[in-house]
């Protein structure tokens, strides 16, 4: 599996870098600057004389700069020429030449950039007019050669500009060199003509030449002989090649045989990243050279007869080439610098310095190369022009000198954010600029200062790079740029991200056609970054098929097929960085049927069976399967005969006689068998007498006077030969010497009748058929058929061993007796009765053991203690059982007792228990009494000290005294014989406990006994008997507080409650863990039904305690301080109104004299405390009951749940119809206002203040 990894941050760094390093000082374009040439022309512009001509000169600067051009060292007017348009706001000139003469146009050009600052010059442009010239006509005489004789036609093109590409042809191959060489010309390279072509590159025209007709003659043909050179001629020759040029060497050598071609540097090697050879190495190129080409290179022609040698002497010249280009010069006032033009060239270049087109003058300080600048001034900017030159070439640099004081300025953009890859390079960029030039430092986190050292380096351009950037080197970083005239930073920060990788690559998978296949892609990334995953097939994308499905960490094919083979490739790509892993898919399928069956060498037992593998399908084959089919005897029944490697194309089979063959062949590869392949030819073997015979032969007698011979017959494939018959011989074994024999067709068995019983006999069985017996058979022991033992055992004696084993004794019966295979002996018995006298006797049922082989002995486990036992033996055969022998009685000894019947725990007191129990139901001997332990449990159930206590075998009654109150006690009680103690029975109980007068607890749970061993084998157990004591109950405001006594283990305790007389479900609140609980959000004035209950997720048994009541404290009404309402003094202000009203009323008619009785003052004139109310029912018309639950300022409310009066006396039950003041079960006021206030004095009502409205008003709610 191919694994690959890219880091495109790296790769991108690595670039960044070399850009900044490299490029030249960059001036904001705000910023006054001399003009810059940014683009130009050519030095050599050929034209094409069918196309406008176009020169380029594009410059920047501040002000923007003017363009003007010279040809031929003289100014170039632009504008007088109307075929000549210069491009607005640049240099570039558009000439249009159709219709002119293309050669008025050509010349020397040059550009001149030019703003108050400075001018900048492009280089001299070369135009020329690109020619195609027509080949010159001449005759080509034709031209005869002996076979044998080498040839150089010459094709001599014209002169064209460029240099024409030229090309040979004839009618059936192409050849790129300008002289096509022929070597051991032979009759049929005769060719009626061969063409050379000249082809213009820039006009995109071919010249043809004339046709050279060459004949080869076939008499006399030449002989061998040594190589000899045709060019160049003689031993040594020169060339010269310019520096970045491509070198071509050509050596062309005659011969018979042709020569081959070798070339060697003298003194040195060839580059081989730069050499080519071409036409059989005849031709030599070096491209790129450079001054260490230079040299001598021998050329070798070598063939049988000997070899020839031509040395060219190579020497390199140069045009001017850059050293080191002069750089823009940004200065501030008074400061001295210098600019440098070095170059080299062969010859050495001579150089010439230039200030804005102008050859500097003396006032300025020249050495060599260096322009010195001393101390310059402001207004003193220009731009200088290094002119390097010799026979060869040119070269020109623009340099501008802008003096200027200019404070910082960065010029890379703020909070620019720079992730990379751990492990990679990564650059943060500060491009700045100021004048005098800026110093750049740097700051990591705002506080600690980035020092020029490892990891860290600080460039030229102020680029900070660190090598390799680890996420400790994540963090904000500051560049701070200063000069003299300020200082200004740039905030950037750096994230270092974790690289992304494949965890679980993709493996490869061998698929069967048709089945689907997965390949994994698990990647691990940085979790800011979000991976894409694409998956290749083959380095391509997958194809639009919908079988091919791609999940987040996968990609299934479904339904596999032969085009799905190949290379897997899962491209994990993030905004950073990439991984990839690929595996390759394998689509197998099992292998096509072999072809081509083939018989040979055929024997009567053996032939040569041939064949040709089908497609292995990508899967090896590892066998072939060959089977055969017998037609004679199981036609259509395809039988396996051998497998052979899957490396064979053939196998030599062995052949049984008298069958009609017929073979196919299966391949069988990883995948499974192929189809079988077609049938082979059919081939009959001849018959012959049978190989072996009948098998698995044996003599069972059926009945006491017969003896069964059976045998596995053979099969058709293996009688050999036709009439199969079977030979049965038997004699009985060392009695008879003779054999008995009967011949047996179509029969697998032979019955032998008037037998003894049980008699061995010597048996065989031989095949035989038409052609002869089979080899001779071996012999096998047999039995005739057996009958009932006739004897039985004698002399059966008993030892007892203990109250649960005895041994059995007896003498084996005669061999003779058991008229059969002995199969052992069977020994019947059974308990008859107890010897203890008082237990009920039952029917014990009859048991056996069964003794295999010829045994005198047996154990008898399992008995019962101080018991009467019978038994007799028999002895058994395969026909069945023999007489029983005389019966024999015997007794077993005393044993431990069973544990006692019962155990009951009766009369709790206090501090005593009584208990009772009963005898066991199995004594198992003489009882001799009982034993009696006991110990307390405290509430974490562990176990304290242990008591003992012993009985007589008539005692079934104690009462233990001196116990703690509401312990939990358990008790073992066993039975004891003269043998010892029983097993126990165990039993739990609690003394009583004081019931307080709060509600009963549930009476205590009774538990059957357990059987147990006299030592527990635990620390805990589970109590036994209640589970709660008291239980308290006691109401608060809005509940109720249940407190309880709780003795049990249940993980599980809850309180349940409910109104009192309802039907509602119980609520039910959990409360693990405490002994008391405070239930909240009752109603007040309503009694409530309270219990607690245990139990168990395991134990379905819940115990609860009886109920109890609670009644929860009404809470009297909120009232309002009604007197603030806006209401009430409105209603106030009417009642004032109205009464003033009416004392007007009464002013008046009382001044006219009128009658005034009292009772009609009364009815009409109510008391002022009950006139706002209604007629109805004795309310408020306006009043709203909204405000129930607010209290009135001063207010109480005590704990049980009674309204205290504070300052005023008054109350509802001062005006309401009672004096009670009831409430109901939510804590309403149940009595109704009057309107009418009737006090009695032997309630203790009265008071000295008379109610008024207001009073009324704050009480009632």
């Amino acid at each position: 599996m191919d694994r690959i990894w890219k880091w495109v941050s790296g790769f991108g760094a690595v670039l960044l870098l070399l850009s900044h390093v490299t490029s030249g000082l960059e001036v904001p374009l705000d910023l006054p600057q001399p003009p810059t040439i940014t683009q130009q022309s050519p030095k050599d512009y050929i034209f094409d004389p069918r196309e406008n001509i176009v020169i380029r000169c594009e410059a920047k600067g501040k002000p923007h700069p003017s363009f003007s051009w010279t040809r031929n060292g003289s100014h170039f007017d632009v504008e007088e020429d109307p075929k000549v348009l210069m491009s607005p706001g640049s240099g570039t000139l558009t000439i249009d030449i159709s219709g002119e003469k293309a050669e008025a146009y050509e010349g020397m050009y040059q550009c001149r950039a030019q703003n108050q600052h400075g001018t900048a010059l492009s280089n001299k442009i070369f135009i020329r007019q690109s020619r195609s010239p027509l080949w010159s006509k001449e005759v080509n005489e034709p031209i005869m050669v002996q076979t044998g004789i080498s040839l150089v036609l010459h094709c001599r093109p014209p002169t064209g500009l460029p240099p024409p590409v030229i090309f040979w042809m004839d009618n059936s191959r192409l050849f790129l060199f300008i002289n096509i060489f022929f070597m051991s010309q032979i009759l049929s390279d005769f060719q009626n003509d061969y063409i050379c072509y000249a082809r213009f590159p820039h006009t995109q025209t071919i010249q043809q030449k004339q046709p050279i007709s060459v004949t080869v003659m076939n008499s006399s043909p030449e002989g061998d002989r040594r190589p000899g050179f045709m060019l160049p001629l003689g031993s040594t020759s020169t060339k010269m090649v310019l520096r970045g040029q491509t070198l071509a060497l050509e050596c062309i050598a005659e011969g018979l045989p042709t020569p081959s071609i070798s070339w060697h540097k003298i003194g040195g090697e060839l580059q081989s990243g730069r050499t080519v050879f071409y036409n059989f190495n005849k031709t030599l190129m070096i491209s790129n050279v450079n001054e260490g080409d230079a040299g001598d290179y021998r050329c070798t022609a070598t063939n049988k007869l000997g070899s020839v040698h031509h040395i060219i002497k190579v020497t390199v010249k140069a045009a001017p080439f850059w050293v080191s280009a002069p750089r823009n010069l940004i200065l501030a006032p008074n400061e001295t610098d210098s600019l440098t033009c070095r170059v080299d060239g062969d010859p050495k270049p001579n150089i010439s310095w230039f200030v804005n087109g102008i050859p500097i003058e003396s006032d300025r300080k020249v050495e060599d190369d260096t322009v010195i600048l001393s101390n310059v001034q402001t207004g003193t900017s220009a731009v200088y022009q290094c002119n390097a030159s010799n026979e060869y070439g040119y070269l020109l640099a623009n340099a501008f000198v802008s003096v200027l004081a200019q404070r910082p300025r960065v010029l890379t953009p703020p909070n620019q954010v720079y992730r990379v890859i751990t492990n990679n390079p990564a650059l943060l960029d500060c491009s700045s600029f100021g004048s005098p030039i800026p110093t750049i430092t740097w700051f990591k986190d705002f506080q600690v200062s980035v020092r020029n050292a490892d990891p860290y380096v600080i460039h030229e351009n102020g680029s900070l790079e660190i090598n390799m950037a680890q996420p400790l080197h994540s963090g904000n970083y500051t560049c701070i740029a200063t000069n003299n005239l300020g200082r200004e930073e740039n905030h950037v920060s750096l994230e270092v991200k974790e690289p992304t990788r494949i965890l679980k690559q993709p493996e490869y998978r061998m698929v069967q056609r048709g089945m689907s296949v997965v390949f994994e892609c698990q990647v691990k990334h940085d979790s800011t970054l979000t991976p894409t995953m694409t998956w290749l097939k083959d380095s391509v994308e997958l194809p639009p098929d919908e079988r091919f499905v791609v999940s987040k960490e996968s990609l299934i094919i479904n339904d596999v097929i032969d085009d799905d083979k190949g290379t897997y490739t899962c491209i994990a790509n993030t905004i950073l960085d990439q991984d990839s892993a690929s595996a390759t898919l394998t689509v197998v399928e099992v292998p096509d049927p072999p072809t081509d069956l083939e018989l040979t060498d055929q024997t009567d037992r053996s032939i040569q069976l041939t064949w040709t593998p089908g497609d292995e399908h990508n899967s090896p084959v590892q066998s072939f399967l060959i089977q055969y089919e017998d037609l004679l005897h199981q036609p259509g029944v395809w039988v396996n005969l051998t497998e052979v490697p899957g490396s064979s194309i053939t196998a030599q089979l062995l052949l049984s006689p008298y069958v009609y063959y017929s073979f196919r062949v299966q391949a069988r590869n990883q995948v499974g068998y192929s189809q079988p392949s077609d049938s082979s030819a059919k081939y009959l073997t001849n018959p012959a007498p049978p190989d072996e015979n009948p098998s698995n032969v044996q003599g069972v007698g059926t009945k006491p006077d017969n003896l069964v011979i059976t045998w596995t017959p053979l099969t058709g494939f293996q009688s050999n030969g036709p009439g199969l018959k079977y030979k049965v011989h038997w004699r009985q074994k060392d009695v008879e010497k003779d054999w008995s024999s009967v011949n047996v067709t179509n029969s697998s068995h032979f019955i032998v009748t008037g037998t003894q019983t049980y008699v061995p006999y010597e048996i065989k069985v031989q095949a035989f058929n038409d052609y002869n017996h089979g080899p001779e058979p071996e012999v096998v022991i047999g039995y005739s058929g057996e009958d009932v033992p006739l004897s039985a055992p004698d002399d059966v004696q008993v030892k007892v061993h203990n109250s649960t084993l005895a041994e059995v004794h007896w003498e084996p019966v005669p061999t003779q007796s058991v008229r059969g295979k002995l199969q052992g002996y069977k020994l019947y018995y059974r308990r008859e009765r107890g010897l203890h006298g008082t237990e009920e006797e039952f029917d014990q049922q009859e048991q056996h053991l069964t003794f295999n082989g010829n045994r005198s002995e047996g154990m008898l486990p399992g008995l019962q203690p101080y018991s009467v036992y019978s038994l007799y033996i028999k002895v058994l055969n395969s026909k069945g059982e023999g007489p029983p022998s005389p019966i024999l009685t015997f007794e077993t000894p005393e044993g431990v007792p069973g544990p006692p019947s019962f155990l009951r725990v009766i009369n709790p007191g206090l501090n005593s228990l009584t208990l009772n129990w009963g005898p066991p139901v199995n004594n198992y001997g003489r009882l001799t009494g009982y034993t009696l332990n006991f110990q307390p449990v405290n509430t974490t159930n562990e176990l304290g000290p242990l008591r003992k206590f012993s009985f007589k075998a008539n005692e079934t009654t104690f009462t233990l005294s001196s116990l703690n109150s509401s312990v939990l006690y358990k008790f073992y009680l066993s039975a004891t014989t003269v043998r010892g103690p029983g097993p126990n029975i165990t039993e739990e109980a609690y003394t009583a406990m004081d019931i307080g007068e709060s509600c009963p607890t549930e009476p205590p749970h009774q538990t059957p006994p357990i059987t147990q061993s006299l030592q527990p084998t635990f620390h805990k157990v589970p109590p036994v008997g209640p589970v709660f004591g008291t239980v308290n109950a006691s109401a608060i405001e809005g509940g109720a507080v249940i407190s309880w006594e709780y003795f049990g283990h249940h993980k599980n305790v809850f309180v349940e409650y409910n109104v009192e007389n309802s039907k509602e479900d119980w609520k039910r609140e959990l409360v693990n863990g405490t002994h008391s609980h405070t239930i909240k959000g009752l109603k007040p004035g309503t009694t409530y039904r309270v219990c607690v209950l245990a139990r168990d997720g395991a134990d379905q048994t819940v115990h609860k305690t009886n109920e109890v009541s609670v009644t929860v404290p009404a809470v009297p009404n909120r009232q309002i301080d009604i007197a603030t309402q806006g209401w009430f003094i409105g209603l106030m202000c009417a009642i004032a109104l109205l009464i003033l009203v009416l004392l007007i009323v009464c002013f008046i008619k009382r001044n006219k004299g009128g009658k005034y009785p009292v009772k009609e003052k009364e009815d009409a004139h109510q008391d002022p405390e009950i006139q706002p109310m209604k007629e109805d029912d004795g309310t408020f018309g306006e009043y709203s009951d909204t405000e129930d639950h607010k209290p009135l300022k001063g207010s109480r409310t005590p704990s049980n749940g009674t309204v205290r009066r504070d300052e005023s006396d008054d109350s509802l039950v001062d005006y309401g119809e009672g004096g009670d003041g009831q409430f109901n079960e939510d804590g309403s006021f149940i009595g109704q206002y009057s309107g009418k206030k009737e006090k009695d004095t032997h309630e203790g009502n009265e008071s000295s203040e008379a109610p008024s409205p207001v009073n009324a008003m704050n009480s009632f709610v």
